[in-house]
């Protein structure tokens, strides 16, 4: 379970409990938010290109690779601007589990808290990645709609119309997945018993306000 630190604990009203608080990962915004290794793809096939030209014309291939190395500076300002993204994004993001609610703090320029009731949370699910990292989308019932460009990146990937609050790229997901599960059964005064934690096929899945199901990918 992650630890909180002094300075991010919340002041919370009576009889409400901090049980998880963390950060997304540095590696998972930079993988699956700004898509480093397309973007890496798309210059190894530009130095592809400048080769095959090179070789077409009739240029020694030395000289088709000495072309293609000018490709270098790009790839690098490019990925440093995307590390640098990654770690802004990282370090001015907050989720928060309480007893009672999720909390999502976020904003580099303009700092954004959005409170999630778990009486507005109609549905938790949960996406595992290989290195234990996971997202965990919950669609709410909430009286406004969300805006999907401000929520961004913590929103559910293509969901435009019912926007989903989404905890991205969180840290030992399948421990975060059960805190949240086991919060929101006592918040529905244990009416339900919570559902395991299983696999399934890659796709995040469905879970009541008792529990969260678990898929690998």
């Amino acid at each position: 379970m992650s630890k909180p630190r002094e300075q991010d604990q919340l002041m919370l009203p009576a009889g409400e409990r901090l049980l998880w608080q963390g950060q997304p990962t540095v590696k998972s915004l930079l993988l699956r938010v700004f898509h480093l290794r397309l973007v890496l793809a798309y210059f190894a096939a530009l130095f592809g290109a400048h080769v095959v030209s090179g070789t077409l014309d009739h240029q020694p291939l030395t000289a088709s690779l000495a072309r293609a190395s000018s490709l270098a500076a790009p790839v690098a300002i490019a990925t440093v601007l995307l590390l640098g993204l990654a770690v802004l994004y990282s370090r001015t993001t907050r989720y928060t589990i309480t007893s009672r609610r999720v909390l999502l703090q976020f904003g580099a320029v303009l700092p954004m808290t959005l409170n999630v009731p778990f009486k507005q949370v109609a549905r938790a699910d949960v996406k595992l990645f290989a290195d234990g990292s996971g997202d965990l989308p919950l669609g709410v019932t909430a009286q406004q709609r969300l805006s999907y460009l401000l929520l961004w990146p913590h929103a559910r990937p293509w969901r435009l119309n019912e926007v989903e609050p989404m905890l991205r790229g969180v840290p030992n997901a399948v421990e975060v997945a059960e805190i949240l599960a086991k919060a929101l059964v006592a918040a529905s005064d244990g009416v339900v018993a919570a559902q395991p934690i299983a696999a399934g096929n890659g796709q995040p899945q469905g879970a009541s306000p008792a529990g969260a199901v678990v898929s690998a990918a």
